[in-house]
C-alpha cells in the first residue's frame, strides 16, 4: 500500500486521507524532484593520496617488505 504526501511544516501530510491504526508500521522514501541534485559521493582512496604517488625517493629496494626495519628497526624479513 502506498500513499503520496507532502512535507508542511516538518511534519508528513497526505494528499488523500488515510485511516491508519495507531502504532502502524510506515516507510517513507523520499521522492526525487526536478530541482534535486544528485550527493556528492565521497573522494576515493587514490584521489585523496594521489599527489603523493612517486615522491618516495632513494629508498632501500626492499623497503616494502622491511619498512619496519627501517622504520622501528625491527628485525628484517625475508622477501
Amino acid at each position: 500500500m502506498s500513499y503520496d504526501g507532502h512535507v508542511e511544516n516538518g511534519h508528513i501530510v497526505l494528499d488523500t486521507p488515510a485511516e491508519l491504526p495507531d502504532g502502524a508500521k510506515v516507510r517513507i522514501d523520499l521522492v526525487p524532484t526536478e530541482n534535486d541534485t544528485a550527493p556528492e559521493t565521497p573522494p576515493t582512496f587514490y584521489e585523496r593520496y594521489k599527489h603523493l604517488i612517486g615522491k618516495a625517493e632513494n629508498l632501500p629496494p626492499d623497503f616494502s617488505v622491511n619498512h619496519d626495519h627501517y622504520l622501528y628497526g625491527t628485525p628484517k624479513q625475508s622477501p
